[in-house]
């Protein structure tokens, strides 16, 4: 009589290796679907620091390398670093508005040496991640997220308008080359289904740009070659030295801290997504680490902070294939990209105008995801209501009137002058002292609450 031997132990769908011919298909699905924001991302750098096509494109070629690397980490993971679920890095929005709000008031040097501080800091506070998210309950974040929204707006904006100095209007070709891009873009929106609606912000900036260069609304200038070579290396420390002023860097600071409210939510998402159980004591912390090294490597390439994103989870739904491995494949192909010469002196041949009008796009989502996440934290609470009017109003007064607070002390200027830095404290500092109102507050009278009660 035999006996069967051990039964192999069921492997994990999100440890599942795929073939090749699999593993190259899925992965580059993956890769068109977020390689609009890095790009958009860097030439809106580019264009706000007056950067020339050469070094945009050197730019470029560091912000993938270092998402392809980041996304192998988090995917893959290496001892505590890396959370080893399907997870891809972007460039942050957000943090990108804050560092070139920091380069425009104190020079890029300085905005270098807070990406290294505010990626150190999120590292330094880790110990203490369950005292430190308290402080940003979706109703902070919401307000954070609309007025990052509405700074970037205003930095998109002058992709359109030309650098700070100019006239301080649009040119009628670069108005219309930037609405170009954006029907575009919203058509495709429209047309596209699955996957492919994902790359539309991509697809339509490649429409505008086609439009534009045909219709002589703008030109086309790839950057010119820097001695043949068939790579395009990073340049380190673009800027020169990091300069490090601890008020100039408050905004990337206090933006640091926020994102482990935002990262505790997409990991947990990630987690319920693949079926896998999520811990996020463990998990978080890997993850956060995972951003804190590759920004702090980022901001020494000159870039800004890079996050840890989960708008890939959709794609992850729509294939059924939770294979961390395919993120993986992700990175691999991001980190050749960004050392493909000829590429990236493409991209950074396209139009000012037409990555604004696709800027505009991304940032106003951002700023709607903001409007939707305090519709929820405070559906019509008198306390929460509060709390949000005198946050904005925080926020909002250095944007309306950015002189306002032109006689303060220098280290004033700078906290109260960033709309983020403002608005977020004052929210921080507002929402416990209304909580208390809140749970004793009636609902109001449309709410399921008052619907139900006898």
């Amino acid at each position: 009589m035999t006996t069967a031997g051990p039964r192999p132990a069921q492997v994990h769908a999100v440890d599942e290796r795929l073939p090749l011919r699999r593993l190259a298909p899925l992965s580059a699905q993956h890769v068109l679907a977020m390689v609009a924001a890095p790009v958009s991302t860097v030439f809106l750098t580019g264009q706000a620091l007056g950067l020339g096509a050469g070094r945009t494109a050197s730019l470029l070629s560091a912000t993938l390398v270092l998402c392809g690397a980041g996304t192998l980490l988090q995917s893959l993971g290496v001892g505590r670093i890396g959370a080893r679920l399907p997870f891809v890095m972007l460039p942050g929005g957000a943090a990108t508005a804050l560092f070139l709000q920091i380069a425009k008031d104190h020079g890029p040097a300085t905005a270098t040496g807070s990406v290294v501080l505010a990626a150190a800091l999120l590292c330094a506070v880790l110990p203490f991640y369950a005292r430190i998210v308290r402080l940003f309950p979706p109703l902070v974040m919401g307000v954070t997220v609309l007025l990052i929204g509405i700074g970037m707006i205003k930095i998109a904006a002058q992709l359109i308008t030309g650098p700070a100095g100019g006239p301080g209007y649009a040119a009628p070709a670069a108005t219309v080359s930037a609405a170009v891009t954006i029907g575009c873009t919203l058509l495709l929106l429209l047309l596209l289904r699955g996957v492919w609606r994902q790359t539309a912000v991509l697809l339509g900036m490649a429409a505008g740009t086609v439009i534009a260069v045909t219709t002589g609304l703008g030109e086309f200038t790839p950057a010119g070659g820097d001695g043949g070579g068939g790579t395009a290396l990073p340049h380190f420390l673009p800027y020169g030295a990091p300069h490090f002023d601890l008020p100039a860097a408050l905004p990337l600071l206090v933006f640091s801290l926020t994102t482990l409210a935002e990262i505790t939510g997409q990991t947990v998402l990630n987690s319920e997504t693949v079926g896998r159980p999520s811990d996020p004591g463990r998990d978080v912390p890997r993850v956060a680490r995972t951003d804190a090294l590759v920004s702090l490597i980022g901001g020494l390439f000159g870039t800004s902070l890079l996050v840890t994103s989960s708008e890939n989870i959709g794609i992850v739904r729509l294939t059924g294939v939770r294979s961390r491995f395919v993120t993986a494949g992700a990175g691999a192909l991001l980190v050749v990209v960004g050392l493909l010469a000829p590429l990236s002196r493409l991209l950074a041949g396209i139009p000012a105008p037409v990555v604004g009008g696709s800027s505009l796009v991304i940032y106003g989502i951002i700023t709607v995801m903001g409007i939707d996440m305090l519709g929820r934290a405070a559906p019509g609470g008198t306390a929460g209501s509060a709390v949000i009017a005198l946050a904005l109003a925080a926020g909002l007064l250095p944007v309306v009137a950015p002189d306002i607070y032109q006689g303060f002390p220098g280290w004033a200027r700078t906290v109260l002058g960033s709309g983020v830095v403002a608005g977020t404290l004052t929210a921080v500092l507002l929402h416990p002292l209304f909580r208390r109102a809140s749970r004793s507050e009636p609902p109001p009278p449309d709410s399921p609450v008052r619907a139900c009660a006898p």
